[in-house]
């Protein structure tokens, strides 16, 4: 059994501080919305439709990455309600709800007249919460980088804010693909590690955060022949990285779990790794490759940085 925080981490994926990025959301003007665009039908990739007859003023959201894009385009001044795990922005109304097992009472408890979660494969929340007229918006985790873009959009016409959103989603796949255009044929020859936890659960190619190291061609040691075996997320062991040898470590783990480029080396064996010898183990911020949101350029800026500085 995978341990729990796996299954925390898991379904909001798929890093650096909260830098440029983090500043822009929990800084961005909340501009008053449109109601001009209403009533608007939302396809959302991978869930049901859903039309809104007016613009929302009460979302109750129970899915981090919504949001941190719910404040990045404009709309937080009609966010009443966050899940216990939305931790960005800082001032998001958090609550104790759980976006995991989300329960109908909890959420009309806000009087929502919006409610967002990240997955309701049943139908049951949705069924639920029509019986009280307020409709569910399910926004599954993106599959690639250009699903990322268009959710953004989609959050902006549900808002009322869809230049913003459209513009969030331009600024931010101009500033990823800056990244990985100056970064060159840099990532080309090298592998990597990316690690979730200290029990060395990793992604694959085939996992949206895979898709992000794959823009610089590195090389995934966790692929191991079968990018898909695990759904994506296989345990590996000490001597499989340990014979792998990567060029570059990434740890995801370093909020969690205190880990950081002094604890891998004192890890037994470590030391030989070829990334730990050069200095190129990373520490990445946990959450900001496992959610889509704008940050996901700090993600992408600590992956360029890392694979520029192994090529020089």
């Amino acid at each position: 059994m995978l341990p729990v925080r796996r299954f925390l981490l898991l379904p909001l994926l798929l890093v650096l501080s909260l830098t440029a990025c983090a500043e822009r959301q929990e800084d961005a003007p909340q501009t008053p919305a449109d109601s001009s665009g209403f009533p608007v039908e939302l396809k959302p990739e991978g869930a049901p439709a859903v039309t809104l007859e007016e613009r929302p003023e009460r979302i109750v959201s129970l899915s981090p990455s919504t949001t941190e894009v719910l404040y990045a385009v404009g709309a937080g001044d009609q966010v009443v309600a966050v899940d216990e795990m939305s931790t960005v922005p800082e001032n998001a109304p958090r609550t104790e709800m759980s976006g995991l097992s989300p329960d109908p009472q909890q959420i009309a408890g806000h009087n929502p007249d919006l409610v967002v979660v990240e997955s309701d494969t049943d139908g049951k929340l949705a069924d639920a919460l029509a019986k009280t007229g307020t409709p569910t918006l399910v926004l599954p985790a993106p599959t690639s980088l250009d699903s990322m873009y268009a959710q953004f959009e989609l959050v902006g016409e549900a808002t009322g804010h869809e230049k913003e959103g459209a513009d969030l989603a331009r600024q931010t796949k101009q500033e990823i693909e800056k990244l990985v255009a100056d970064a060159g044929d840099a990532g080309k020859g090298l592998s990597y590690y990316h690690e979730l936890d200290p029990s060395f659960y990793s992604v694959t190619s085939e996992t949206f955060i895979g898709q992000v190291y794959d823009l610089f061609g590195l090389t995934n040691i966790a692929d191991q022949g079968d990018p898909s075996a695990h759904g994506g997320y296989p345990q590996l062991s000490a001597e499989k990285i340990l014979s792998a040898d990567p060029d570059l470590v990434f740890l995801a783990d370093t909020q969690c779990c205190g880990q950081n480029a002094e604890t891998v080396a004192k890890r037994p064996g470590w030391d030989t790794l070829t990334a730990v010898k050069e200095d190129q183990v990373i520490e990445l911020e946990d959450d900001a490759a496992s959610r889509w949101t704008p940050r996901l350029v700090d993600f992408v800026r600590a992956v360029a940085d890392g694979v520029t500085k192994a090529a020089a």
